[in-house]
């Protein structure tokens, strides 16, 4: 997205109700991709690119499809249309309704390169007499190489043309020819200043001869042969792609995907297969879609889109947070162990990259860039700038060890995970106050600053995890130069991890409000107690069957083993705690209105509200809410605790709220991060976090609680 395009955004919804000015929205649409480039087509069949995290090139920030008849151009975004994805693959396809003819458009990315095949059917009664050899397809688009709109230049061929800055040469192409090729220059300063957005592409001028070469801006018509016109976009870096192998590569791709089948085959190869018998197929086959769309080739991947690039409401959403890839991570470690969906190459790279990005300290930094894992831009780096440290969020950090931990446990084939592993649990031991839990830092949510108790969940699972997998993990692979110092450590460091462990496991008792009946959302820097709701603190759940499963008697701590017969760690007490915790923030942040249901992120969260006084439904916090009750419901049967059941019935009720045909679940079958009251989605669309987690409940019931299953369905 330029910034020419954002403020033509802003002009055109200033002032609405549930759209932010100023962003390139995704809500609609549906995106192609998993191996590379990451492009979406839009409900209108606009097609853009969103791939620049994953893959460090630009290539098209705007464009339009139209149908002409001569000179006279049907934009098929103003035509009725309706959109699906072609079965498991990512293969879209758009059916443009327009007065001179059904036009059946499928689009496919295919590693960096992305082919429209449109098809025209005029119909028996030849849609008033149109004689289809007069029918061209017209593509309007604007490239941004390198990430520039200005001093951009154009190559042109008999059927194709080449857009161009500096290292990122992008090549538009016919598989037809084209019968006419024009440039255009971007939106003018007196367009940008003009109340009235401007519509896009313009009637071909003649007053600047520099239009049609100095821009990247093209509109091509490219002809249809026997009812077919295919073009195609490559985005080429050109140290590595020479133009004569880039435009060989489009023929190829023509001549070998020259039909929906082969499209259809070739998109099916980017994403994983997934078996007939997985339970919830639908839901399943869509998680690991959107999780393969938005990963890039490191294995890493971003939040989300990025609809905001420019920061007019968010910090932006197209980098890797160690919080959320690592909780993806580790949810996919689950559901694949649990529905055998073959990801080992996945949980492989993940573990890679995180040896491959811890710092010195055997922290992780804020965010990345998920091509390569250099620092992105962020605010919570307090840990490599000067100064304090509260500028960090060291949930981040617990999340990426509980997930190496558990990797190495299964046997994930990845260099350096012992050693990251030493160098994270110091680290972890240096942000842990005497007291047992975590100092105070950033929060989940990045938007306050305390002792937390997610942050002291994500603490409680990292040791236990170490604890649990931890034998034969050894003090001196820390390095005597780096930042750590290996005579910190014990030299039993999985018995060190199950001691830390306790000492969080008591420590969370000072956050527990009995008025209220669950755990406080923080402690305050000035040490008041905030004892707000907060779907964060769901992550408690988890964190303790990770405790429980250290058992009882093994377990150092005054409220560890206390439990008699009890077989885990997790005592009495404490799992009543947990029960009514669970219950509390569930019930409390439940929402209902006409159009959805769901839950809240927390009591009083202002962001993103626009015009509405209440509260958004969050999918994440939705999901979560099923992820804990479903994981509470394994440590309650585990106990023959009769809660197990109601607490399943809990998590299939909210699961059902994300899942397809629920209200959170859009007809394009993602998960997007909020929604309005009146059903309206917004922000980050399709984000991966509600998606893995929702992947992981599906399978954690179908797994660990089917016992549970008759009585849902008879509840039904």
């Amino acid at each position: 997205m330029q910034l020419r395009d954002a403020l033509d955004d802003y002009k055109r919804h200033t002032g609405h109700a549930t759209r932010f000015p100023g962003e390139r929205r995704t809500v609609t649409g549906r995106f192609s991709g998993g191996d590379g480039r990451l492009v979406h087509v839009d409900a209108g069949g606009e097609i853009r690119d969103f791939g620049y995290p994953l893959t460090g090139l630009t290539g098209l920030v705007r464009s339009r499809v139209g149908l002409a008849v001569g000179r006279d151009v049907t934009w098929l975004d103003e035509v009725a249309t309706e959109q699906r994805y072609v079965g498991d693959t990512t293969l879209i396809e758009t059916v443009h309704e327009t007065d001179h003819g059904t036009v059946t458009r499928h689009d496919a990315t295919i590693g960096d390169a992305h082919l429209t095949r449109a098809t025209i059917d005029v119909g028996d009664d030849g849609h008033a007499n149109v004689d289809p050899a007069d029918l061209s397809l017209v593509v309007y688009a604007r490239f941004a190489p390198d990430g520039r709109d200005d001093r951009v230049g154009q190559l042109r061929y008999d059927d194709a043309v080449e857009v161009y800055h500096d290292d990122e040469h992008d090549f538009l192409a016919s598989d037809t020819g084209f019968t006419d090729l024009r440039g255009q220059l971007p939106a003018t300063f007196p367009e940008l200043l003009d109340d009235t957005p401007t519509d896009l592409p313009r009637d071909r001028g003649g007053d600047r001869y520099e239009e049609e070469r100095l821009s990247g801006e093209v509109v091509v018509d490219a002809p249809f042969e026997e009812g077919v016109a295919t073009v195609g976009t490559l985005l080429t870096d050109r140290e590595e792609t020479t133009r004569e192998a880039a435009r060989v590569r489009l023929d190829e791709l023509f001549a070998d995907l020259d039909s929906p089948d082969a499209l259809a085959a070739a998109a099916g190869e980017t994403i994983p297969s997934v078996p007939e018998s997985v339970p919830s197929r639908e839901s399943v086959v869509a998680d690991l879609r959107v999780l393969s769309l938005l990963s890039a080739e490191s294995g890493l991947r971003i939040a989300g889109p990025d609809f905001d690039p420019f920061y007019a409401t968010s910090g932006g959403y197209g980098y890797t947070w160690f919080r959320d890839d690592a909780e993806i991570s580790t949810f996919l470690l689950g559901a694949d162990a649990r529905l055998g969906l073959g990801l080992g190459d996945w949980h492989a790279r993940s573990a890679e990259m995180y040896v491959a990005t811890q710092r010195p300290d055997g922290s992780w930094p804020h965010r990345v860039w998920p091509r390569n894992g250099s620092l992105a831009p962020g605010w919570a780096n307090a840990r490599i700038e000067d100064g304090p440290d509260v500028d960090y969020q060291a949930d981040q950090t617990g999340s990426v060890i509980a997930y190496l931990a558990q990797a190495r446990a299964a046997g994930v084939d990845a260099e350096g995970i012992d050693e990251s592993l030493v160098a994270a649990l110091a680290g972890l031991d240096e942000t842990l106050e005497e007291d047992g839990r975590p100092v105070v830092c950033q929060n989940a949510w990045e938007d306050s600053v305390g002792r937390f108790a997610h942050t002291a969940a994500t603490f409680l699972e990292a040791y236990s995890e170490l604890a649990l997998h931890g034998d034969g993990l050894d003090p001196d692979a820390l390095d005597a130069e780096g930042d750590l110092d290996p005579a910190a450590l014990p030299e039993d460091l999985a018995g060190h991890a199950r001691n830390q462990a306790a000492r969080v496991y008591d420590a969370l008792d000072d956050l527990w409000v009995p008025e209220r009946g669950c755990y406080a959302l923080r402690e305050t820097p000035e040490g008041a107690i905030d004892d707000r709701l907060d779907s964060s603190t769901l992550a408690l759940a988890s964190a303790h069957r990770s405790f429980d499963a250290l058992g009882g008697d093994e377990v150092a701590g005054d409220g560890a083993g206390d439990g008699g017969e009890e077989t885990g760690a997790v005592d009495a007490e404490r799992l009543d705690r947990l029960v009514s915790h669970v219950e509390t923030v569930v019930d409390g942040l439940a929402r209902e209105s006409d159009e959805i249901s769901g839950l809240v992120r927390y009591e009083g969260d202002g962001w993103r509200r626009a015009g509405q006084l209440s509260e958004k439904v969050w999918t994440v916090s939705t999901a979560w809410g099923a992820n804990a009750c479903a994981e509470l419901a394994v440590l309650l049967a585990d106990r023959d605790d009769p809660r197990a059941a109601e607490m399943t019935e809990r998590a299939r009720e909210l699961l059902a709220h994300v899942s397809p045909g629920g209200t959170l679940c859009e007809p394009t079958s993602y998960l997007p991060e909020q929604f309005f009251d009146d059903g309206t989605p917004d922000s980050a669309t399709p984000l991966g976090w509600p998606h893995a987690i929702r992947l992981a409940t599906v399978a954690l019931l179908d797994d660990e609680l089917p016992q549970f299953a008759d009585r849902a369905i008879a509840d039904d």
